[in-house]
């Protein structure tokens, strides 16, 4: 079984926003940056080389290998910007109505920019899959 490509290293989130190129992408990047360290209270950490992850779990792959994978995330793409609900986007079904402009796979959302999406809604998205999380996979 080989190991996970994305791990958890010691590069500088700062220095990955600071250095996104587009402006609008990079500003909401800080902005989700904020409201994850409020909404976790963890510090950020990269994964990859392109996903802010907060918090971390352990968990068994199919192999019964002993894993190790963020609680909740974001990545500032060049096309645009996932939020990662790792309890699945289907738990947050009755928020999606009101969310705005996105797409979607199982465990993340795409958006172009935040002003595409009530802002509100996605805090609240966050928050939530980060308690389901928790309750998951407690510490």
């Amino acid at each position: 079984m080989s190991t996970l490509k994305t791990q958890m290293n010691d590069n500088s989130v700062e220095h990955f926003i600071h250095n996104i190129a587009h402006p609008v992408r990079q500003q909401d990047a800080q902005m989700l940056l904020n409201e994850y360290m409020r909404i976790t209270d963890e510090k950020p950490k990269m994964w990859g080389d392109s996903i802010v992850g907060f918090g971390e779990y352990r968990y068994l792959n199919a192999a019964g290998k002993e894993q190790c994978w963020m609680k909740s995330a974001f990545s500032p793409r060049k096309q645009y910007i996932s939020v990662y609900l790792m309890s699945g986007v289907g738990q947050h079904a009755e928020q999606l109505s009101s969310l705005g402009k996105f797409k979607h796979g199982r465990a993340c959302l795409n958006i172009n920019k935040l002003a595409d999406v009530d802002i509100n809604t996605l805090y609240k998205m966050i928050q939530e899959d980060w308690n389901l999380m928790g309750k998951k996979y407690p510490l």
